[in-house]
């Protein structure tokens, strides 16, 4: 697990005056990795640190000497080593520590080297955010919110909602990678195969159903050979960092096709990522132990149970979801919040999914990414999706602008955001995760 060290201290303040605000999402205390691009820089992409309302551009600091001996005592000053985050994310954890304690140091108050480092900082308004995180080769999803799979089963098998093995497997299954966009990115409504008529033969349409699914991501770091594992006791040096996961989804078309296979084009035509990653040691602070169970679930099969994973597995990440329409965005009425839940009540942890994507040998590889499935709780408030809070529907939600919403309709744009709080330690956030609908062709 990763520890709380000096990175953590409360007290530390940067030079970044910005990075001070108390409810900024981006404290020294955090320091999100991202890629990014700006006018005012030049016309190349680079890796970046948020840091309050600016971005340390890290390729500069890295040509200016600035980062020093990281990885096995090898420089990576004066070089462009990184492109993607994808070589920072392969790091040692131990490579991965002396970068950010490196980065920490150069952005307290009281740097010596505020002054060579202040004009390699460009303001985030500045930024533009178009490329991905990482290659990301390969994308799975999960399932692992008990309440979001009892709801779902309960909706379409209410004396069986939970099938036999979900107590037992993380269930998941093989996303789209290529379709995967980062924050800001316009989502066409996708058209499908729609029987929502049971009597008649179904249609080729636009999707009537149109969701959202509000997820926690994480990147694989270090990966692992084709035909090994990775013990539950190891899992988590292979996870670099989180974002938030928006996985769009077609009810009308994921209703007709899924069995017996599961999800393929209902989910596969865009899921959006938000921009930061927030890396594992900057979530140190905020570990909680795994879901408890009820005394008669069975606990996980012994290489899904480690001592560590049930003692810290968990993370105590709030999640919040709100809408826009554009009747709203028109009247300037704000973002209205739909639900707000939390990593906690996820049933599986993300060392155990990462640990058993791996228990058959598969090779997962630096940059992939996996997503928990949607993050709901026991309260309707807590429903992390519009399937959830309007029970297929059946039940709309008012909004303030005098509308109502089953589902998402075109111009409407799902605002995502995630922070973490605990006392004793400086509040942080994952950012933001936005799309917009636009109607289908």
């Amino acid at each position: 697990m990763y520890e709380i060290n000096e990175t953590h201290d409360p007290s530390l303040m940067s030079w970044v005056e910005s990075a001070n605000l108390p409810n900024t999402d981006f404290p020294i205390q955090n320091l999100p990795f991202c890629i990014f691009g700006s006018d005012a820089v030049d016309d190349e992409i680079h890796i970046g640190v948020r840091i309050g309302n600016e971005v340390l551009n890290l390729d500069a600091c890295a040509d200016a000497g600035l980062l020093g001996e990281i990885e096995d005592d090898e420089s990576i000053g004066g070089e462009r080593l990184w492109g993607l985050l994808d070589g920072i994310m392969a790091f040692s954890g131990e490579g991965r520590r002396a970068l950010r304690s490196r980065i920490s140091e150069l952005l307290r108050e009281g740097s010596v080297e505020q002054t060579s480092l202040e004009s390699h900082l460009v303001p985030a308004a500045d930024c533009l955010f178009e490329d991905m995180p990482a290659v990301i080769g390969d994308y799975t999803d999960f399932y692992c919110s008990i309440y979001h799979a009892t709801n779902v089963g309960s909706m379409f098998r209410p004396d069986n909602p939970l099938l036999p093995n979900y107590k037992y497997v993380p269930i998941g299954y093989h996303g789209r990678a290529s379709s995967i966009v980062i924050s800001g990115t316009d989502i066409k409504r996708p058209k499908g195969q729609n029987r929502s008529e049971q009597e008649a033969p179904p249609v080729f349409i636009p999707s009537k159903s149109l969701d959202y699914e509000m997820e926690l991501g994480f990147f694989v770091g270090r990966g692992n050979e084709l035909g090994t594992s990775i013990p539950i006791s190891d899992a988590e040096q292979h996870i670099f960092g989180v974002c938030l996961v928006n996985d769009w989804s077609a009810r009308d078309i994921q209703a007709w096709e899924y069995q017996p296979l599961g999800p393929f084009l209902a989910k596969n035509f865009a899921t959006t990522i938000s921009p930061y990653v927030v890396t594992m040691d900057a979530l140190a602070p905020f570990r909680t132990s795994a879901f408890e169970r009820d005394p008669d679930d069975p606990q996980p099969l012994g290489y899904l149970n480690g001592e560590q994973n049930q003692k810290l597995g968990g993370l105590d990440i709030n999640l919040e979801v709100y809408i826009q329409t554009e009747k709203m965005r028109d009247e300037k009425i704000e973002p209205h919040l739909l639900s707000r839940s939390n990593t906690k009540d996820l049933y599986w942890t993300i060392g155990q999914m990462l640990t058993h994507h791996a228990s058959n040998g598969c090779n997962l590889q630096t940059g992939d990414l996996m997503a928990t499935g949607t993050v709901s709780g026991k309260e309707k408030s807590e429903r992390g999706c519009l399937l959830e809070l309007t029970w297929r529907g059946t039940e709309p939600i008012d909004l303030p602008s005098g509308e109502q919403r089953r589902f998402l309709e075109d111009g409407d744009e799902i605002i995502m955001k995630g922070y973490c709080e605990r006392e004793g330690f400086r509040r942080i956030g994952l950012g933001e995760c936005r799309g917009r609908i636009l109607p289908a062709d």
